[in-house]
């Protein structure tokens, strides 16, 4: 049964909102829902805790129990229209219609009804007509700065009566009706309202949020709202010539030509730094930003939405774009506005006629405006900065050459000091890429020229993308002339061929010269994409004598030996998922996951990954690779699912000799199939 109420919930709950028209009568809603167990006509709102301000909400916001950050209680009351009835549960009785002058009072906008009789409003709003009035509240009022509220109470005749007039338009508006971005004109001067209806059913008009909306009269519609409004007549771009505190930022906005953007018609919500904000900033980055038209234009457009958002429709924060092309988080935090998480909005809603600036007390300087140095400030890639600066590099990265900085993270470094020796520089020029990339446009196969004059290949694998030896550990960032790459590992370039980086390595000689006793040293020599399991000297030291003689004695045998030792495909470990297979020359596949940060082969764990050549990867493996035993059981769970390798039954003993005699024989049999 319980199971069944919470079906019968949650389809009444959605059929309600599809139902319901505009965002507003869809949180109006929801919360008359939440609020039938109370009686009929109770909708549930959501209190701020500490403060008067209250909110029908969507699902979301009712679970999570917050708005701007701040903890909310749940309060019951009458919906709009609906009154109680002494001894009945609920709101059951519809309020009578009356006049907008009497409605004023009923719905608690007192101040607003006795400034409207101070005006001489009364008769007009008493009267025959059809009008919507946005009525500021009470506290409204009384938060008023007291110079304004003087000079309109001091000139009830004009003054006031023009203010009131401004609040009102000359036809039925309800919440249904008010549109977002519309422009009302209203019944002073016909100066127009602006009117927002958000996707989370906060309307506003003119910034004022409608806290008690659709108070419906005789005679037009109230709206009960939380400030008084004043007229707009400039744009945003007259509105920031003509304040000093914007000064800089008005010679920027000139220097980028975005003035006419600014004092066309639109929606837009600027972000404004105030001098104090500029000043703020390194001189020389300023400097350089101001004297470059491209990186001042990304700047400025970074401080610009493509939407009005004004303060009071924001309850919880949201990534929003900007004309520059990225987004910007815009979120709360109780009263205070916040960007990317920071307080730093000092004056909010100041309107133009097309749209809201918020000044704000730090610049924003976006990756786009950034040198490479700059986009680094701050990052996990601090000790890679520090070894790029002492080997003498900074020009690359600090200036207007357009490149791709590999930086490896700081655990790159963990257990690994480093001195800028002529050797160390070398390889930090092969951090630099001769160009400006984006991770997005890599694509496998594709072939990089670092400053220091070598090739690196892009490998492109389900989980990752790699360039030689390392791959890309977090997402790139894209400056003004270069691109920064975060890199789990320093980048080795590849320095010769397989056979060349084997005969470097002592401990692959007995593999060396079983690759030549079985006549694969040309191939290792020849251009490819080889992965080798590379057993070492350990390995081949730990097959009995006799089996070891006999099978460097039949090159046949071991040959299929070392090419299943050898994929098919370069395969670095940053590649390697919890369940990877890969096809060996000798025709059979091998088995790789990653445990615990190390590759494994067929349950063999690899003792160095990544040795990068020319034409593949070396693993060096301290055991000879032998096929994996299978059961039914692991079939079966490799059927349902191939990420789980340690589901898979224990490796069966098989001796190195046997080894190589079933190669042998699965050669023959195939032969003969």
């Amino acid at each position: 049964m319980k199971h069944l109420a919470l079906l019968t919930f949650a389809l009444a709950l959605y059929v309600a909102l599809i139902t319901a028209k505009s965002p507003y009568q869809q949180v109006l809603q929801h919360s008359r829902i939440r609020g039938r167990q109370h009686g009929p006509n109770v909708c549930a709102l959501q209190q701020v805790q500490g403060s008067n301000k209250k909110y029908f909400t969507n699902c979301k916001q009712w679970y999570h129990r917050k708005i701007c950050g701040k903890p909310t209680v749940i309060t019951y009351e009458c919906c709009p229209g609906y009154e109680k009835l002494q001894g009945e549960k609920g709101c059951p009785s519809a309020l009578p219609l009356s006049n907008i002058y009497n409605t004023l009072g009923v719905v608690g906008a007192t101040t607003t009804k006795m400034y409207s009789e101070r005006a001489e409003l009364q008769p007009e709003i008493e009267g025959p007509g059809s009008f919507t009035i946005f009525a500021p509240s009470n506290e409204a009022w009384s938060t008023l700065p007291a110079e304004i509220l003087d000079a309109l109470v001091s000139n009830v005749n004009i003054e006031l009566l023009n203010a009131l007039h401004y609040h009102m338009v000359n036809r039925r508006l309800t919440t249904e009706d008010l549109k977002h971005g519309m422009v009302v004109p209203s019944m002073y001067q016909d100066l127009n309202v602006l009117i927002h209806h958000y996707p989370n059913g906060i309307v506003t008009v003119n910034c004022a949020r409608l806290m008690k909306a659709d108070q419906h009269a005789t005679n037009g519609v109230v709206h009960v709202i939380d400030r008084v409004i004043t007229a707009i007549t400039n744009t945003i771009q007259q509105s920031i010539e003509g304040d000093d505190l914007l000064e800089t930022l008005n010679t920027a906005v000139a220097a980028a030509g975005l003035e006419q953007v600014l004092d066309s018609e639109g929606q837009y919500t600027f972000f404004a730094p105030t001098n104090e904000a500029f000043e703020k900033i390194n001189p020389e980055t300023l400097n350089r930003i101001l004297g470059d038209p491209v990186a001042l234009k990304d700047l400025l457009n970074y401080h610009i939405l493509k939407t009005v958002q004004c303060s009071e429709s924001i309850v919880a924060g949201t990534p929003m774009e900007t004309l520059q092309g990225t987004a910007l988080e815009v979120g709360c935090d109780g009263s205070e506005m916040t960007l990317n998480g920071k307080a730093i909005i000092t004056s909010k809603d100041h309107l133009g006629t097309n749209g809201v600036i918020h000044y704000i007390s730090e610049l924003l300087i976006p990756d786009s405006a950034k040198t490479l140095a700059e986009l680094a400030e701050g990052s996990t890639v601090s000790t890679a900065l520090d070894l790029f600066s002492q080997a003498g590099l900074s020009s690359h990265i600090t200036g207007s050459e357009a490149v791709t900085l590999l930086a490896p993270t700081n655990d790159a470094f963990k257990d690994t000091t480093l001195r800028v020796t002529p050797e160390v520089k070398r390889l930090l020029r092969n951090h630099i890429v001769k160009e400006q990339l984006s991770s997005k446009h890599l694509y496998h196969g594709q072939v990089l020229e670092t400053l220091g004059g070598k090739k690196l290949r892009v490998f492109v694998y389900r989980n990752a993308v790699c360039i030689e030896n390392t791959c890309i550990a977090a997402h790139d960032k894209k400056g003004r002339y270069g691109s920064l790459f975060h890199i789990d590992k320093v980048l080795t370039p590849p320095v010769g061929t397989v056979m060349d980086v084997l005969k470097g390595d002592n401990r692959f000689s007995t593999l060396v010269g079983a690759i030549q006793r079985a006549g694969l040293t040309e191939m290792l020599n020849q251009q490819g994409t080889y992965t080798v399991f590379a057993p070492t000297n350990e390995a081949f030291s730990a097959m009995p004598r006799g089996e070891l003689n006999k099978l460097m004695g039949n090159s046949r045998q071991l040959s299929d030996l070392l090419k299943y030792h050898i994929g098919e495909e370069l395969l670095v470990s940053g590649g390697v998922g919890s369940y990877t297979r890969l096809k060996s020359l000798q025709g059979d596949k091998l088995e790789l996951n990653m445990r615990n940060y190390t590759v494994n082969v067929n349950r063999v764990p690899v003792a160095e990954a990544d040795m990068m050549a020319t034409n593949g990867v070396v693993f060096a493996v301290s055991s000879i690779i032998q096929p994996v035993a299978r059961t039914a059981g692991d079939e079966a769970a490799e059927s349902i699912v191939r990420q789980d390798s340690a589901m898979r039954a224990p490796i069966q003993t098989i001796r190195p000799g046997e080894l190589a005699r079933r190669y042998h024989s699965s050669r023959q049999v195939r032969r003969t199939q």
